[in-house]
């Protein structure tokens, strides 16, 4: 097959376009992601400042000991429900980066 120069041009801009899609996309998610990274930051860092402020008037030993375990659990399941955000996060934004890029390798791909 002798390839034209308007087919080499239109390939060349739809891999363009699919580089620009894909560029756009890496863009708007990593921005959520950080979005993301900075509230779960900012909450972190109240929750502590709270536990620390109710620790400064605790009176008894056994009142610590129940606010930090309190603290342990809370902040470890806020943790995993984060984590579990922001694999999903990252698994959509792979999603949205290759997409474009798949739709420009069916090119390539030799029909049946």
């Amino acid at each position: 097959m002798v390839a034209t120069f308007e087919s080499v041009q239109q390939f060349g801009k739809e891999q363009l376009e699919a580089f620009t899609t894909a560029t756009d996309a890496i863009t708007k998610g990593w921005q959520g992601i950080a979005t993301e990274t900075t509230d779960y930051s900012k909450k972190s860092f109240e929750k502590t400042r709270e536990l620390a402020e109710k620790l400064i008037g605790v009176k008894k030993i056994d009142e610590a000991i129940a606010l930090q375990s309190e603290f342990a659990k809370s902040s470890y399941e806020e943790f995993v429900a984060e984590s579990t955000k922001l694999g999903e996060l990252y698994t959509a934004l792979a999603k949205e980066v290759f997409k474009p890029i798949e739709s420009a390798a069916k090119v390539f791909t030799p029909s049946a």
